[in-house]
């Protein structure tokens, strides 16, 4: 069954949570709840990926999420940071992050030299990303959009395993939403298990999506049944790690899946005709 990752904004715009957990006490509140609704990773983000946002300056993106990391160190399941600074980066690791989640795929100045730095026991996440947030979704094209987002991710793992991470620390993400017209989500969640043969685990999100408020034509707070459904077939299609901000729903689904998935595994078959 797929993990959980919860997400946590640290920021006054994301599209779904801008501005509810700016404040230390709040935010740590969340992310304790989350755990308790069963988020297995916690992602911590300072910095808005939504179309459009601003691109802040490293110091700024630091002094929101860097306090609220320090904050959690007794968390009992791994943070991750949601950052392409390499200084955030570098900054949250030593805050006590386990885990970096870069939705420019180590592509920043600095990026992979830190990558280099880190201990062998951080984990990494790259995410393909066509522009950047500020241009990404203005008409976006490709040719073949699977082939393409798989050829990027896989000249990007092979650069984090030649700097000696271990494969099993490795994601990736295709990166829905980013750089993607609707019917390039489509067709990348549908071939999602195509990415398998990356040899590296596989991080979704798809939680309240633009896809779903263009497809049942509903605003960011409406779109939990869509998410849900979203994350059900990723799960099918193979997802190791879901990113999403309903988790207590999102455990609930996988958990009824998974029951079904696997029934009459653990042995106990029920008797028939």
């Amino acid at each position: 069954m797929p993990k959980i990752m919860g997400i946590l904004n640290v920021t006054p715009d994301s599209f779904s949570d801008g501005g509810l957990f700016l404040q230390i006490e709040p935010a740590v509140k969340r992310a304790w709840n989350m755990v308790g609704e069963g988020a297995d990773i916690i992602d911590i983000g300072g910095q808005s990926s939504r179309p459009g946002a601003p691109l802040l300056d490293w110091s700024e993106e630091a002094s929101r999420v860097i306090p609220i990391i320090q904050a959690l160190h007794d968390l009992p399941v791994p943070i991750s940071i949601d950052s392409f600074h390499p200084e955030v980066q570098r900054r949250a690791i030593d805050a006590g992050a386990q885990m970096v989640n870069d939705i420019r795929g180590f592509e920043m100045p600095g990026a992979l030299e830190f990558v280099a730095s880190t201990a062998s026991s951080i984990s990494f996440c790259l995410m393909h990303m066509q522009g950047n947030p500020q241009t990404m979704q203005t008409n976006p094209q490709y040719q073949k959009v699977v082939e393409e987002v798989k050829a990027y991710l896989s000249d990007r793992v092979q650069c984090l395993l030649e700097l000696g991470v271990m494969r099993e620390r490795i994601y990736i993400d295709p990166g829905f939403g980013f750089g993607k017209s609707p019917a390039h989500n489509l067709v990348l969640l549908q071939e999602l298990a195509s990415f398998k043969t990356l040899g590296v685990k596989i991080l979704v999100g798809l939680s309240r999506k633009s896809l779903i408020g263009h497809l049942l034509n509903r605003p960011v707070e409406d779109r939990l049944a869509g998410s849900l459904a979203l994350a059900l077939i990723a799960a099918m299609k193979g997802a190791d790690v879901l990113r999403v901000h309903d988790v207590v729903q999102t455990s609930d689904a996988l958990r009824m899946w998974n029951a079904v998935e696997f029934a009459g595994s653990n042995g106990s078959h029920t008797k028939v005709g």
